[in-house]
Order: C-alpha cells, then structure tokens, then sequence
C-alpha cells in the first residue's frame, strides 16, 4: 500500500472495479484490490480522483489530512456528447457498488433511471434537475435496494421482470417472459429484452438502439478488449444465459454498452453486433463454476 502522506485505498475496498474506471493511472489493481498507485499532480487529475472517490460504495478513496471536497463532486457525469445518459455515480453497497444511470428523453425532456445509486433525499432532488423521472428501471434483483425510494421521491413507475419480483414485489411494472417489450411513455424508444442467466428474472434496456444498460449479464473487459460474461459470478444458471443470448445478440443494435459491474465502452453499431454474436457463440461453450469474485477478468 501506497504511504499514508497522500490519497490512498483502505482496507474496506471490495475490488469493484468502478474506481479505477474513473481514475485510470492513479487507481489500479494490486494484489486483488485498488490502490492509489501515484497521487494526483494537477486540477483535472484531482478531479478525476474525485469521481473515482464520489462512485466508490465504501468511500474507500481517503487522504489522512483532507476530506474530499464536495465542489468536486461530478455527479450526475455526462457520457456521451449529447448529453443523453449521464453516470449517477454515488454507488451503493446494497447494490455491490453497482453503476446505476440516467437516461434522458429530449423529445419530451423527461429521464428514466436505469438501478439505482445509494439513497438519499439530496441526491434524489439533483437527479431530478435533469427532468421529470418517469421510470425507475431494474435491471435485475441485485440492483433493486432502492428502487422503491427512489421512485417515490421522484413520482416514477418502478419496473422489474416477473422472475426477480420478490426483490421488488410493490414494483409498478412486471415484465413478463422473454419477449422484448417497449418501456415507459408510449414511444419512448426503450425497449426491455428479458435475458434470464445472471439471474432467473435478469433484463437488459435499449435505448434509441444506441444505448444498452446490461445490468450484469455482460460487460467490457478491458483485460480482454472484448465483451465478457460474469461467467464466476452467475448466481442462476450460465447455460440459461448462453441461450438467452443467443436468441437475443441478433436483434441488439447499439453502440454504447452500459453496465452495471465492468467497464463501458463505445464502438460502431456493426462492431458492438459482431462481438455480440461472438460473445453468445463462446457463451455457449461455458460451464457452471462455482462463485468465484476474484475470476472476473476487469
């Protein structure tokens, strides 16, 4: 561990992998955890570290004489140029320190929530800045601590698939089998495509085919550069997922992918289709292996 003279990781961390997506050169994988590998040397990597420590679940980003400074504090953090999905940051250790988003409408300016970040009233009303919220969408039982909250506070319609429901039994919205089925306001271009695997009640969102929030039933490796499977932590059953995926890859266009453990990315819509066919192809060759954190490939 790096000398408590500067920022460092504590004890606490998790190996979640959201700090060192955030904070690339400073925050890094040693021996199975994050540390703080080189202290911040000017305003924007300052920032960074700060997004970095802002998203962290166990507030694990510390220094032993400063506390993190809320002007420094970039969440909701835009994604994309347009402005459209933006990182909520604040991530929860009820939902494992998962990645949760807002997804705006420009075409009537309101927002879905794709999961959820950790709760509170504040962060509920700065979330709500950005629009209207008319839909608090889970990807899975995993993600769903919140969802109830959240949703209250912000007058939105909770949904969760049928399979996961006694994580989220007064949800508003039950998605139902495995057809693809369109969400929120009549129009709203996103479409739900139930992927049972990682759990039995698992769902993916697709937003304008461009924005794809997987939850965790994939995600980007940057160990691989490639989309991966959570093969060692697939808690129903990763046969199920190899068949769900193969009858869905063929039918998802997008390019930005969203999830909500591992990394994102974006590439050209024809890319993101041909690696999600080879994704299912070497899906299919899995086997179940029992949970293991520490196999996941970041």
């Amino acid at each position: 561990m790096e000398a408590r003279n500067g920022w460092y990781v504590d004890t606490r961390c998790t190996n979640c992998d959201v700090a060192r997506q955030l904070a690339p050169g400073l925050v890094a994988e040693v021996k199975g955890r994050s540390e703080v590998v080189r202290q911040p040397r000017d305003a924007a990597e300052l920032r960074a570290l700060h997004a970095a420590a802002y998203a962290c679940h166990t507030r694990s980003i510390r220094h032993p004489e400063q506390r993190l400074d809320p002007a420094l504090d970039p969440y909701p953090l835009v994604l994309d140029g347009g402005g459209d999905v933006l990182l909520c940051g604040h991530n929860s250790t009820h939902t494992a320190g998962a990645n949760a988003y807002l997804l705006r409408r420009p075409a009537d300016g309101t927002v879905m929530m794709i999961d959820t970040p950790r709760w509170s009233a504040a962060l509920a009303e700065r979330y709500a800045a950005y629009g209207p919220v008319t839909d608090v969408l889970l990807t899975h039982r995993d993600h769903a601590a919140h969802g109830r909250r959240y949703a209250d506070h912000l007058g939105a319609r909770l949904w969760i698939h049928e399979g996961d429901l006694d994580a989220a039994p007064d949800a508003d919205r039950v998605l139902r089998g495995t057809d693809s089925v369109e969400v929120g306001p009549t129009g709203s271009g996103v479409i739900a495509y139930p992927l049972p695997g990682h759990t039995v009640g698992s769902v993916l969102y697709v937003a304008d085919q461009r924005y794809c929030f997987s939850g965790d039933s994939f995600y980007w490796s940057r160990t691989t550069d490639d989309l991966e499977v959570a093969a060692s932590v697939t808690w129903y059953s990763i046969e199920v997922l190899a068949a769900s995926l193969e009858r869905t890859a063929g039918d998802l266009r997008f390019e930005w992918l969203l999830p909500g453990h591992g990394d994102r990315m974006r590439r050209p819509v024809d890319e993101m289709a041909r690696r999600m066919r080879t994704l299912a192809e070497r899906t299919r060759e899995l086997r179940p292996q029992p949970v293991d954190f520490g196999a996941l490939r970041w």
